[in-house]
């Protein structure tokens, strides 16, 4: 499965609705879809970089599905984690490529204007840290593959989150035709 376009989509009504619904309040700072799920609800939000109320926000990608995150959080309670950390201290290429993901997430908040509180702070423990695989998945989810590395191995781990049941509402058709679902890893 591959990011859906990288040019993200604003969010509907419809959207923030089940986004609220996944999340069980009113989402903030929404200002794109990065990503759907197959069955065409939202997973993965792009936000500012600064909230409605002024509070720095350094999680530009942001993982919305309880399914999708819930699957993550196995990964990490089965130390993938602490295994991904201890590669960045031995595999100089590895450590390379993640820096090189922790500059692209930097540039990609930076469309949003600058904010001092955060600048040079991703999110998820890049460059040297693995805290946060939410965060590494949903960067992978919303970008496409090749960017990141640990979010892409993390996402090859993951089972299809999606696929026990329908995740958007069932009178909610008109959104699958946008689904990566046909699309390659």
């Amino acid at each position: 499965m591959t990011a859906a376009s990288p040019t993200a989509a604003s969010p509907t009504a419809a959207d923030l609705a089940a986004i609220e619904a996944q999340l069980g309040r009113v989402p903030r700072g929404v200002v794109s879809i990065a990503h759907r799920c197959p069955c065409g609800a939202p997973d993965v939000v792009r936000t500012a970089a600064r909230l409605p109320d002024g509070t720095p926000f350094p999680t530009t990608y942001y993982a919305t599905c309880p399914r999708l995150t819930g699957a993550v959080s196995t990964l990490e309670t089965q130390g993938v984690m602490r295994d991904m950390q201890d590669r960045l201290a031995f595999e100089p290429e590895l450590a390379v490529a993640y820096r090189r993901a922790h500059e692209a997430y930097l540039a990609d908040r930076a469309a949003f204007g600058e904010v001092p509180e955060i600048d040079g702070v991703s999110a998820g423990g890049m460059p040297d840290r693995v805290k946060c695989l939410h965060v590494l998945v949903a960067h992978t989810l919303a970008v496409g593959p090749g960017v990141n590395p640990l979010g892409d191995q993390a996402l090859a781990l993951l089972p299809p989150w999606w696929a026990a049941t329908r995740c958007a509402p069932a009178g909610d058709r008109s959104r699958q035709s946008n689904s990566p679902a046909s699309e390659e890893s």
